[in-house]
C-alpha cells in the first residue's frame, strides 16, 4: 500500500477518535480496537524506566466496554468532556496488515462553569492491524509528558 494512502488512513483514524470522544459517544470507542489489544495510559518517565504498570490498563475490547460502561452507570465524576488535537502521524514501520506510529497529541478538558484547561500532553504510540479497509488498534499506549497527571481520569485519553 501506498504510504500516502496509509498516512491519510491514519489522519482519518485520528479524527474519528478524536471526534468520537469529543462528541460523547464512547460506546463507539471499544470498536476502534482489536478484540484482543493493548491499551495503557502512563507517563514519559515510567516509559523511560520501563515500568509496566499504568493508569489505565486494558487488555481487551471486553475491558474496554466494561470502562464506558462503569463511566456511564458506576462511577461518580465532575462532568466534563475533553477535546483532543493530534498532530501527524510519524509512520515508524508498515506492511499489508500492520502499521506502526507515533502521533503527538493535546488533550484540553472543559469543564462546566470552569476554564478550559491543558489537561495531557504527549504521544501515542500505536500499533494497528488491518481489518478489510479499515484500521484497528491492536495496541495503544499514551504517553503523558508529564508526570503530574490526574488520577481520578474519567474519560479516556
Amino acid at each position: 500500500m501506498p504510504s500516502d494512502t496509509l498516512r491519510e488512513q491514519l489522519l482519518d483514524f485520528h479524527a474519528g477518535y478524536s471526534r468520537c470522544i469529543a462528541a460523547d459517544e464512547l460506546e463507539a470507542w471499544p470498536e476502534m480496537f482489536t478484540a484482543e489489544c493493548h491499551y495503557r495510559v502512563t507517563t514519559a518517565e515510567n516509559e523511560r524506566e520501563g515500568h509496566a504498570a499504568g493508569l489505565i490498563y486494558a487488555n481487551s475490547r471486553a475491558m474496554l466496554r466494561d470502562r464506558i460502561s462503569a463511566l456511564r452507570h458506576a462511577n461518580i465524576y465532575e462532568r466534563q468532556r475533553y477535546r483532543h488535537l493530534t498532530g501527524s502521524p510519524y509512520l515508524l514501520g508498515s506492511d499489508a496488515g500492520s502499521a506502526r506510529c507515533e502521533t503527538p497529541f493535546l488533550v484540553l478538558r472543559i469543564v462546566q462553569d470552569d476554564a478550559t484547561s491543558l489537561y495531557a500532553s504527549g504521544v501515542y504510540r500505536d500499533e494497528f492491524a488491518r481489518d478489510g479497509e479499515r484500521l484497528l488498534l491492536k495496541s495503544r499506549v499514551v504517553v503523558c509528558d508529564s508526570r503530574r497527571v490526574d488520577t481520578l481520569m474519567a474519560i479516556p485519553l
